[in-house]
Parts: C-alpha cells; structure tokens; sequence
C-alpha cells in the first residue's frame, strides 16, 4: 500500500501534459461521493492499493496526479465519474435585436440562479452540470420557453476536452450533491432544501400568493389545499357586550 499525502498536479497542465504522454498511466477511480473525502482507502483500475490522506478541506479533482515515477515513466492520476452537462446553446440570440437578446439572457440567468443550479459560460454556451433529474432539468427549460435559446444533455467526458483545467475543475469539481430522481410526470423546479419536486417554480421558500375574503380562508399554490382561521382583536363594541 502506498501513502499519498498531498497531490502533484494535474493532467492538464503543460508540464504533466508533455511528461504523461510518454508514461504508462493507471486511474484511480473515484466516483462524486468518494471525491468528496480527503481520507480513503482504496485501489486503482491496475490493482495498485492507494491509502490517501490530504490536508483538510483539500480534495481530489479529475485529472489530479497522485503518484509520479520519473525513473519507471509511470503515474497515477486521479479519474472522476463525471456526470452528465446540460449544454445550453445561446447562438441564435445574435440574430435577435440586441435588447431582445439581452432579456433572454437576464431570464436564463434568473431561471438557473432560483434553482441553485451552478453554471459555467464559455463562449456563447452555458454548461449546467446534472444536480437534479434530467427530467426536472428538462421541465424547467421548456416552462420557460426561452426563445432563441436551446439545449441538450451531453456525457461530461465529452465536455472536458473544450475546458480549460480550471473551468473543468469548477463544473466537475467533486462538491455537488447526490442526484435526486423523481418519478412525478409534472414538475418543473425541485425545492433546493427539501428536494420537492413542485408543478410550478416556486416563488420563494417562504412567500406564498393568498386569496383574502371576510373570513380569511387562504389558498396556497400547493398540492395539498388549506385553509386557516385567523383571530382577530375584538372591536371596541364587541369588548363592551
């Protein structure tokens, strides 16, 4: 078994990009949940034990070299399971009057920020790696039905090659949460602190519309209608009977 107690670089960068390319390379495999602890025990594709402990709050990213031979030309590096990326393509909105264009973008970017998505531009292309179930994905897009803007789901190992290693570091980088599936057929938004699938995007965590009559019933956009009874402070009249 082999100690790795702090990490060498990455494949990405120009000095391991030319030193790998002669080397004999064995992956340590990780998947999201084991590339979010710095202590694990574990073997790689070639049956190399690896015992790693580095410093705390310091992780593994894809690509990271663990291990590096000068002498024998081998390494080990670091392989992440990547999930898949949303693409969102923005292209046909230079065709459009720029103020139009401009709207589009500001309700993307509101879109994606009210569902606690993390996003990476580059270019005229927005990369959402899958938090959620595609399906919910899926359905928020086309609520919003942006117009000029498309989208499509992409293996996240065919969107490494076009990043650079910092970009590809902040989309894959190890820190998302579990991927939650639901089964519902209508939903657009999940609730990012319970993890609700809901039929509308909610509006906030804490806001909801009301409809107001004499006796205060209310309605809320829920799946489950109430009502409540609110009291009020007798008037001046009904304290003197």
């Amino acid at each position: 078994m082999i100690l790795v107690e702090a990490v060498l670089g990455n494949a990405g960068d120009a000095q391991w990009i030319e030193r790998l390319a002669t080397a004999t390379v064995d992956a340590f495999e990780l998947d999201h949940w084991e590339a979010q602890k710095n202590r694990l025990r574990k073997k790689t594709r070639g049956g190399q034990e690896l015992a790693v402990s580095l410093d705390r709050g310091t992780f593994m990213r894809d690509g990271d070299v663990l291990l590096w031979d000068e002498q024998a030309r081998r390494a080990v590096v670091a392989r992440l399971s990547l999930r898949d990326v949303m693409v969102i393509h923005l292209e046909a909105l230079s065709a459009m009057p720029p103020d139009v264009a401009m709207r589009n973008c500001v309700e993307l970017g509101h879109a994606l920020g009210n569902q606690h998505w993390p996003a990476l531009v580059k270019g005229s292309r927005v990369y959402v790696p899958l938090t959620v179930d595609r399906k919910v994905m899926s359905s928020v897009m086309h609520t919003h039905r942006f117009e000029g803007i498309s989208f499509e789901f992409m293996p996240g190992g065919e969107i490494v090659p076009y990043l650079a290693p910092h970009e590809s570091r902040r989309l894959f980088g190890g820190a998302e949460g579990p991927v939650h599936s639901h089964t519902h057929e209508k939903y657009v938004a999940v609730d990012s602190e319970t993890g609700s699938a809901y039929g509308q995007p909610p509006v906030s965590a804490h806001a909801h519309p009301h409809t107001h009559t004499d006796t205060h019933p209310h309605t809320h956009p829920h799946s489950h209608p109430h009502s409540h009874q609110h009291p009020h402070a007798p008037t001046e009249a009904e304290a003197q009977q």
